[in-house]
């Protein structure tokens, strides 16, 4: 398995990064919410500026690179296998960017409120 990746809204209002374990993941996997799954596929290059998840979700990278930023500069660069779980449903959120010359497709599956 690739990395895994949680975004967060931390105490300060701001989006952090966190490194997860497969098994934190699974853990956290198998909480499924309702709502539908959904295939996003957007081209390349790509960017979407500061914007919060949309719902509590995790995100699995099909094809193509993309690139997550938070607000202190820290990035986070996904390839396919490669997971991010977006929790950060408030604040000032995250960038986010496709590169390299792919689309970029991914998966993203709702989850249950924490």
């Amino acid at each position: 398995m690739g990395q895994i990746i949680r975004v967060y809204t931390g105490s300060d209002n701001e989006s952090h990064f966190e490194e997860l374990t497969p098994d934190q993941f699974a853990d956290i996997a198998n909480n499924v919410g309702t709502g539908d799954l959904t295939v996003g596929r957007r081209e390349s290059p790509s960017f979407s500026d500061y914007h919060n998840a949309p719902r509590r979700q995790y995100v699995v990278n099909l094809n193509g690179i993309a690139e997550f930023e938070v607000a202190d500069g820290t990035t986070v660069r996904m390839f396919p296998g490669d997971v991010l779980v977006a929790e950060d449903l408030t604040g000032h959120g995250h960038i986010a960017r496709s590169i390299g010359d792919d689309f970029r497709v991914s998966l993203a599956v709702p989850l249950a409120e924490g």
